[in-house]
C-alpha cells in the first residue's frame, strides 16, 4: 500500500480526527479512504447516468406517451406474475 501525506487546515484536521474517534473508523486514514471510496462510487454513478442520457439524446426525438396504452401493455405483460 502506498503512503500519501496531505496538509489540512486545523479545523479539517480536527474534523477527521473526531470522525476517527467515533469508533466507526479505525483511524484517520480509514476515514479518508472511506471518503475516497464514496467519491469514486458517486463519480461512477454519475458517469453511468450521463451515458444513459447521451444514449437517449442520440436516439432522436421522443414520442408522446399514451398513458392508457402503456398501462394496458404493462398489465398484460405482468398479469401472470
Amino acid at each position: 500500500m502506498g503512503t500519501m501525506n496531505i496538509s489540512l487546515p486545523d479545523p479539517m484536521k480536527r474534523w477527521v480526527e473526531e470522525q476517527a474517534k467515533t469508533g466507526r473508523y479505525a483511524n484517520s486514514s480509514d476515514y479518508v479512504r472511506d471518503l475516497i471510496r464514496r467519491d469514486r462510487s458517486r463519480n461512477e454513478a454519475i458517469a453511468e447516468i450521463q451515458t444513459s442520457v447521451n444514449i437517449g439524446l442520440a436516439s432522436g426525438p421522443g414520442a408522446t406517451l399514451d398513458r392508457s396504452t402503456f398501462k394496458s401493455r404493462m398489465r398484460a405483460k405482468y398479469a401472470g406474475e
